[in-house]
């Protein structure tokens, strides 16, 4: 992935009765944009990725109704889904069978104007500049969504296995939520460590570390399927575990006994809802997070995008825009 992403200019996007045309200010950039422009993820081509999107609204469809021109408003990783599947009505739209990403089915925000439906479009809050508020509609709010499926309680155990864009937001909103529960960060990384223990680990060691104590919930952050053995070797009896990753790049490989029995629990995550991405911005706005973000200029996209997959970033990779 030497220069993955070529910049071209295109005409000014128009939009339809229930969109918004967006001035970009800010876009994140996530590993789910490598698997796109590698090919694992299958999308519509060409397409322009970037579903971390903070920008200004310039243009207002005629059914709009929202929101005003000027609006500070943020674009996630949920674009557009059906409303009448089986999913849709149970609450359940991340699963939808018509589900389109932004970024991926839609165009996205690595350009200077996006446009996006009102539905999907929110106000963000005030408390959080544009270049630190960006990751929070990724990182953040699928954090946030495998915190949940967790079934979290205030004095268990948390571990975190992986410490990037996602972790580093999901241990700080962790601390506020469950503020008697110790949280075990397992990372190779040492600059990782070193950052986790900033913001307040009360362990930090490798995946192949034992912790103080066993691990009574869990979120497993890494590309590296034999991350999820490990993990259930050091959760207690009844614990569980939220896979908060698109894919694996190894093999799982589990032995029944060793790793499963006595009731253990591993669930995915697949996409957002956008109740997760509003409840995390009230969140965001009663405790306030400080995302780490390193700054790309627009045109350094590709270097962004391959100092993420070498895992040279600490915190956030984020593109100023506009």
């Amino acid at each position: 992935m030497e220069e993955p992403l070529v910049i071209e200019e295109l005409p000014e996007p128009t939009i339809n009765k229930n969109q918004l045309l967006i001035k970009v200010s800010v876009c994140g950039v996530c590993y789910t944009d490598i698997d796109i422009i590698e090919g694992r993820v299958k999308c519509s081509i060409p397409i322009i990725p970037g579903h971390q999107i903070v920008g200004k609204i310039v243009d207002i469809g005629k059914e709009a109704k929202n929101y005003s021109i000027g609006d500070r408003v943020g674009v996630a990783w949920i674009g557009l889904t059906c409303g009448n599947c089986f999913y849709c009505i149970t609450d359940q739209e991340n699963l939808c069978e018509n589900f389109k990403a932004t970024g991926c089915h839609i165009n996205g925000g690595y350009a200077q104007y996006t446009v996006a439906f009102e539905d999907y479009t929110y106000l963000l809050p005030k408390n959080v500049d544009d270049e630190h508020v960006a990751p929070l509609l990724c990182a953040g709010a699928v954090g946030y969504r495998a915190l949940k499926l967790l079934n979290m309680v205030d004095g268990l155990r948390l571990g975190l296995f992986g410490f990037g864009s996602s972790a580093h937001i999901i241990i700080q909103i962790a601390r506020k939520l469950y503020p008697s529960s110790e949280i075990y960060v397992f990372t190779r990384s040492i600059h990782h460590q070193e950052h986790a223990r900033k913001l307040g680990a009360d362990w930090v060691g490798s995946p192949y570390e034992d912790p103080p104590r066993k691990i009574d919930r869990a979120i497993d952050f890494t590309p590296a399927g034999e991350i999820i053995g490990r993990t259930l070797e050091v959760l207690n009896r009844g614990g569980k575990i939220v896979i908060n990753v698109i894919r694996k790049q190894t093999p799982i490989v589990l032995d029944y006994v060793k790793h499963m029995w006595l009731e253990k629990e591993v669930k995915t995550v697949a996409n957002i809802t956008r109740k997760d991405v509003t409840e995390f911005i009230r969140i965001v706005e009663k405790f306030g997070v400080d995302s780490h973000i390193q700054r790309y200029k627009f045109e350094e996209v590709n270097k962004a995008l391959r100092d993420l997959k070498a895992a040279k970033v600490v915190g956030s990779p984020i593109l100023k825009i506009n």
